[in-house]
């Protein structure tokens, strides 16, 4: 019991082992440029992304318009929940709003690059897969004539919402800028602070690994106050080590956020089960916390290319409507 106690004390918070030096003859991986990023995604996700989301991705990343075009008489197959209840007592008919379509998107990614996200055991980062979406929704949101901003956690980086495709290239390169420790404001901040700065109805991506040790996730009412108003995409990047331990033997692992080290033997078993019982209680509570805010959710594996996922969300969207 003494051992699943320091267990649940090391590893409430996901790991991430030291980076390890290059071996004999191994070349170090160089960081990738921003336009070299967005020459890999164009090729390796936007076009084989072509032909089955961009001729429908207005309908499947946003929703319906909040500007009302008229009321008219109540016809079979209107949604219910379009119902007009105040016109329909006074004429004594079923009565349903319809709305004018928007015809222009802006679109938003809040993007969360804290310590957190500058962790990764399947040859790339948290962070890097965050900087992969933001240039593929970059590039899908402009490639239609729409506009498409950026703001980090902490507010480094505030990318002003515009078109083209060197906006998404402005948009990654911001971004991609910024170092572990320049995101000292906490995601439920960031979030207030968007809500606060957003004044017409957005589609807002949130791009973060959404880690919480809390039974109610402190982001979980801000972001539920922020889908109040926009079309919000809850985009979960998580390594498949922050649910499963391996089977490692002693390793010396480090707290991203808080720096703390701990030695840790990763071949007992009961810690691998203690660790999995918990990461379990913590995803299950994001889930509800997810769910609760009326979002939609992607999630991305930096152990998986993120051309899958896009494609079973879109289906989902594609049935849900």
């Amino acid at each position: 019991m003494t051992l699943l106690r320091n267990a649940r004390q090391r590893l409430a918070r996901p790991a991430r082992a030291r980076p390890q030096p290059p071996q004999v003859g191994e070349t170090p991986a160089a960081p990738e440029l921003p336009a070299d990023l967005l020459r890999r995604l164009e090729f390796t996700v936007v076009r084989r992304l072509d032909g089955f989301l961009f001729g429908d991705y207005r309908g499947l990343f946003y929703g319906p318009s909040l500007d009302l075009a008229e009321v008219r008489e109540y016809q079979p197959g209107d949604e219910v929940r379009r119902m007009d209840w105040n016109v329909t007592a006074r004429m004594d008919r079923l009565h349903v709003r319809q709305y004018r379509e928007e015809r222009e998107l802006t679109a938003w990614l809040l993007v969360d690059l804290s310590p957190s996200m500058w962790f990764g055991t399947r040859r790339r980062l948290k962070r890097d897969l965050a900087l992969d979406f933001a240039g593929t929704a970059g590039l899908i949101v402009t490639r239609h004539g729409d506009k498409v901003g950026a703001i980090s956690t902490g507010g480094k980086r505030f990318v002003a919402p515009r078109t083209g495709r060197a906006q998404a290239l402005n948009l990654v390169s911001s971004l991609a800028a910024l170092k572990p420790n320049d995101e000292p404001e906490p995601l439920p901040e960031s979030l207030e602070r968007l809500g606060r700065t957003l004044r017409r109805r957005s589609l807002v991506f949130v791009v973060s690994d959404f880690l919480d040790d809390n039974a109610e996730p402190a982001w979980a009412r801000p972001l539920g106050r922020l889908a109040a108003r926009h079309e919000v995409i809850a985009v979960r990047v998580y390594d498949p080590a922050e649910r499963k331990l391996p089977d490692a033997g002693g390793l010396t692992v480090r707290d991203p956020e808080s720096g703390r080290e701990h030695w840790v033997d990763l071949s007992d078993r009961r810690v691998r089960l203690e660790y999995e019982r918990l990461a379990a209680e913590r995803e299950a509570a994001a889930r509800r916390a997810l769910r609760a805010a009326g979002v939609d959710v992607v999630d991305l594996s930096t152990a998986d290319d993120i051309v899958a996922p896009l494609l079973r969300f879109a289906s989902w969207r594609r049935t849900r409507r």
